[in-house]
């Protein structure tokens, strides 16, 4: 099972968008953002709610939890 930093990684990679580009998304810094990705920090539900809106997937995607992106 991958985790969800693995997941929002790939979900960034496959739009061709730059951390900062979701950094700005999400209202923080580039930085705060990359913590993320690296599993460094845990993301905030907010920002979790936010990113599932963003790319249209559910928070079970994100979380690993189901396959499917379909929200």
């Amino acid at each position: 099972m991958k985790e969800y930093w693995e997941i929002i990684r790939e979900l960034r990679e496959d739009r061709d968008l730059k951390q900062a580009d979701i950094a700005a998304v999400l209202h923080t810094t580039q930085q705060v953002y990359s913590r993320y990705e690296n599993g460094i920090n845990e993301m905030p539900i907010r920002h979790l709610k936010t990113l599932c809106r963003f790319y249209g997937v559910s928070a079970d995607y994100v979380l690993g939890l189901e396959k499917k992106r379909i929200k």
